[in-house]
């Protein structure tokens, strides 16, 4: 296949240009990836422009079925003038010496760089079509076709399954289960997107990885259609990655991106999305059925999904649906535990005592000095709130909560399973991966190195590889950093606590009245919306520090930098997102000290206790602002806003450039491959993972104090669906396709946050909130068994005047002199021999939490394993077909076989009776075995070449 040149008027070339904008411009051939590049036409190439070039400035080099004019001379003759205007040669006629600029130096080798790598690609089979370089700078693309030899080799040396002439039914399910789903089908119908589906979906085609030796296994009706468009740009891909240039020893497309050789790298969309035309593509239905707002009832076309994008991105969204499906119940049971406090709270004993001013409880000041004594019921409000989360119903919600996270991972498996059987997943053997340009440059410089200190008798037979001697930089670095990164988290923890301690101080000697009254009000909302500020700014460089340590560690392979980018980020998002939910939940009001011997910060600043109602209530505003927070922002107006920035300023960007040289002949209408460059490159899914994870953190870690997390959850969700969809289809290039049988990493991060919500929760109930005290109270405390004196029982005596000097409250607005006030602890009272010491029923309530722990844990985890053990990893009817696939497929190629065995058969019999003829038996034989080598199709030479010899 050779470089061929097609002469046209000045910007004909684009004129000409298939109307799809997705073939070349003979109208037949795919364009299945593109190159595209910006050149800049310097002074060397002015000065040694070939003749062909000069004559003919709108030349396209085309690939395969030009005119047949020049063949490989005038690209020799390009690359060999522009060599010699580089090396200025003396005496050729009219050509002086050329002092070139750097900036033209570095443009010139890269020219070479692309003359060169393209010119390796049709040495490799692929065809080739080029925009012609008419301007001084611009834009331009190289568009690359696979015929049929090139995808069909590739395929057989990837192991791409394809679809074989053999199908077989799906053994269905019988009795109950079968009508069951017949009505959910009927039921849901509504809601199933209108995409075309298989015209008989009880049964299944064969698939069996391409060979062209059993070219005859497959159902090839047409060959330009046999491979589908996301497996035709993967083998493009594939090419593009191996295939390498001598120039600066570069291993593929990724180094020659990464050297700014070529912009980008992409295959293109099916058409637009939206459109006057009628044409419907995949695209057009996947943005009519799944990408827009207006169809967030209907389920995903997972299946449409995973041929346009890939198994990879197709998983992700299955995924994603099956986590939402999932909130839908836990949403409905995190309502009812909501209701039942909101139902339960006027017969809430203790927060009625907290609230009845007859009881006078009179508390012990908030701070020192400025502080007054007060009344327990002032807080009487916060005491019921505290009720709608702190109520036995959260017991029952948080073993609800992690047996849902139990069933949601093991319905997971069994839907990868399902998928990975109907995507002919099963059995996918990890292909080996190209190594990373990073990696390769890191290499050459080693053995550039090791070339330079070696001598010439020693061996240079070894592979060279680096060595953990060589990424240790990076990965002293890394610990170091992420090291940092957490004590920055945990700083700006402590900054914020230090604003509330000291603003709560400074609002406290406030004259104003109203101020003073809601000063736990006003600090804890200010408090919280600084939190989620430095949050989210955190987030974002976290995201970069993430990235830049885990490319200074050098990672051989794309999976391996995927997997290191993701623990890293999720170990530093995981940290900035809950460090401050963490402190609320138990570390808050644990080192206050008591009346009479405070714990102080700065000297003058007590430590922030919690309020009469507990911390649960706060830690429940904290959570329920950060992850809307975080929702709201970070997940839907960055998603949105950000990308179409981008977009913005890159068709500024292009449109500044071409302005300054405008064509007047170039075509108005936008190519497809024009209109892709300007969107945003796809950059893998790991954002859209992590963002879900640590939303999945949100809804089972704490759910303990937020029962309604799983329906904030879900209504997120429902718009997270859409949006993803819609960035996908209408503002990302198309991706590569990517098989991948399972979610990788992610699915151990989420088993790990399963677990962990146990221990999580146990806690909280146990320690944050009064569950284990009331339930103490009621059972072993309490003199009728009811929950009349809680209050009382939990509040110590403290005799006001061994208060230190300084601290006691200045003009106290009590009428009555206060010889006690009271604190909230388990303290022996002042009339005690061992005065203000732990009483014995703090420990017996510190026994009971630790118990209570031990128990809820041990309970929930066997229940989680239990549930695992009940629930099998694959669904029996799947594993029955698999099994089945198997003995079909031998059976299938035994029967082919036998078909073969049976044609030569009957030509060896034809040719005996032929032989028995009499006279003309020579001629007979002759002529038989001359029509047997000439006949293309259905002759025995020409079958049996093809095939095995059996």
């Amino acid at each position: 296949i050779i470089n061929n040149y097609v002469e046209g008027t000045q910007g004909g070339a684009r004129d000409s240009a298939s109307p799809s904008g997705l073939h070349f411009r003979d109208s037949k051939r795919k364009v299945d990836y593109v190159l595209a590049y910006h050149y800049r036409r310097g002074l060397a190439q002015h000065a040694a422009s070939p003749a062909p070039r000069r004559g003919s400035p709108s030349m396209a080099p085309v690939s395969n079925g030009g005119t047949g004019k020049g063949r490989a001379e005038p690209q020799q003759q390009q690359q060999d003038d522009g060599q010699r205007a580089l090396r200025g040669w003396p005496g050729l006629p009219g050509m002086d010496v050329v002092e070139l600029s750097p900036l033209d130096a570095l443009e010139e080798e890269r020219r070479l760089q692309r003359e060169e790598y393209e010119q390796n690609l049709l040495e490799a089979g692929l065809e080739i079509e080029k925009d012609p370089e008419i301007k001084s700078q611009g834009l331009s693309f190289v568009r690359i076709h696979a015929p049929w030899q090139v995808l069909s080799r590739e395929a057989e040396l990837l192991k791409i399954k394809m679809p074989t002439k053999k199908m077989y039914e799906i053994t269905e399910e019988k009795g109950i289960l079968k009508t069951l789903n017949e009505i959910w089908c009927k039921f849901t119908e509504p809601l199933q997107p209108q995409v075309p589906q298989q015209e008989n979906t009880k049964m299944k085609t064969l698939s069996y990885p391409f060979s062209r030796e059993k070219i005859y296994l497959y159902n090839i009706k047409d060959k330009d259609t046999f491979f589908d468009n996301a497996t035709r740009s993967r083998i493009v891909r594939e090419i593009l990655k191996r295939t390498s240039t001598k120039a600066r020893n570069s291993m593929g497309i990724g180094t020659l991106i990464a050297n700014n050789v070529y912009d980008a790298a992409y295959p293109l969309h099916d058409g637009e999305y939206e459109g006057q035309n009628d044409d419907m593509n995949e695209r057009k239905l996947l943005y009519q059925e799944w990408a827009r707002y207006g169809v967030f009832y209907k389920f995903q076309p997972i299946d449409l999904i995973r041929k346009y994008f890939g198994e990879k991105i197709g998983l992700y969204f299955a995924w994603l649906g099956l986590y939402t499906e999932f909130l839908i119940p836990s949403s409905v049971v995190g309502i009812i535990v909501f209701l039942y406090g909101c139902v339960t709270i006027e017969s809430d004993i203790p927060s009625k005592e907290m609230c009845d001013q007859r009881n006078a409880f009179t508390m012990c000041p908030l701070c020192d000095k400025f502080c007054d004594y007060w009344n327990l019921s002032s807080a009487c409000a916060t005491a019921r709130a505290s009720h709608l989360f702190d109520n036995p119903a959260t017991v029952f919600f948080s073993i609800f909560m992690a047996l849902w996270a139990t069933m949601f991972l093991e319905q997971w498996k069994r839907l990868q399973m399902r998928l990975s059987y109907f995507w002919d997943l099963t059995g996918l053997e990890e292909e080996e991966e190209h190594p990373r340009p990073e990696y390769e440059n890191k290499l050459l410089q080693k053995k550039l190195k090791n070339k330079n200190i070696t001598t010439e008798n020693s061996s240079g037979n070894e592979k060279e590889k680096l060595t953990w001697s060589d990424r240790m930089p990076g990965y002293a670095a890394n610990f170091g950093l992420i090291l940092f990164m957490i004590m920055l988290t945990f700083s700006a923890v402590f900054g914020v606590i230090v604003y509330r301690i000291t603003t709560a101080a400074a609002l406290s000697f406030s004259t104003n009245e109203t101020t003073r009254s809601n000063v736990r009000v006003t600090v804890t909302a200010t408090a919280v919306i600084i939190n989620l500020v430095v949050v989210l700014i955190l987030d974002e460089i976290y995201g970069a520090v993430a990235k830049w340590l885990t490319e200074i560690e050098i990672p051989k392979t794309e999976k391996t930098f995927e997997e290191r980018l993701i623990l890293k980020a999720f170990l530093l998002k995981f940290v900035n997102s809950y460090a401050s939910i963490f402190y609320v939940a138990f570390f808050k009001g644990r080192f206050v000290g008591r009346p009479g011997r405070y714990v102080y910060v700065f000297e003058g600043y007590r430590m922030e206790e919690c309020a009469p109602g507990g911390c649960l209530m706060e830690l429940c505003i904290q959570l329920s602002i950060i992850m809307l927070g975080k929702q709201l922002i970070q997940n839907n107006l960055f998603e949105i806003g950000i990308p179409k920035l981008k977009k913005l300023l890159r068709k500024l960007k292009d449109e500044r450039t071409d302005v300054k040289e405008m064509d007047t002949n170039q075509s108005k209408d936008p190519q497809q491959w024009d209109l892709d460059y300007i969107l945003e490159p796809f950059t893998g899914l790991t954002p859209e993972y992590m963002e879900m994870i640590i939303q999945f953190g949100f809804v089972t870690l704490f759910v303990a104090s937020f029962p309604l997390a799983p329906v904030f959850a879900l209504l997120n969700n429902i718009i997270e669906v859409r949006l993803d969809a819609k960035k996908f289809v209408t503002e990302l290039r198309r991706p590569d396709t990517v098989r991948e049988k399972d979610i990788g990493i992610w699915y151990n991060i989420l088993s790990g946050i399963g677990k962990l919500s146990v221990i999580i929760n146990a806690f909280v109930i146990a320690v944050t909130s009064d569950f284990i005290p009331r339930l103490m109270y009621q059972y072993a405390f309490s003199q009728n068994g009811t929950m009349h004196g809680f209050i009382n029982h939990t509040l110590s005596y403290f005799n006001v005047s061994q208060l230190k000097a300084g601290t006691q409250p200045e003009n106290s607005l009590f009428a009555q002199e206060v010889s006690f006030c009271r604190f909230k602890d388990y303290r022996e009272p002042p009339w005690s021999p061992h005065q203000y010491e732990f009483s014995k029923q703090y420990w017996a309530v510190l026994s009971a939490r630790l118990a209570f722990v031990i128990l809820f844990q041990n309970l929930v985890m066997f229940l989680s394993v239990l549930v695992d053990w009940m629930i099998p990893d694959i669904p029996k009817d799947i594993s029955e077909q698999i099994k089945k696939e198997k003995t079909l497929l031998v059976d299938f190629f035994l029967k082919e076989e036998h078909e073969k065995l049976k044609l030569i058969e009957s030509f060896i019999a034809r040719d005996k009776r032929k032989r028995r003829s009499g006279t003309k038996s020579k001629r007979t034989r002759a002529a038989s075995f001359s029509q047997c080598h000439r006949s293309p199709k259905g002759s025995f030479t020409s079958f049996s070449s093809q095939h095995t010899v059996v």
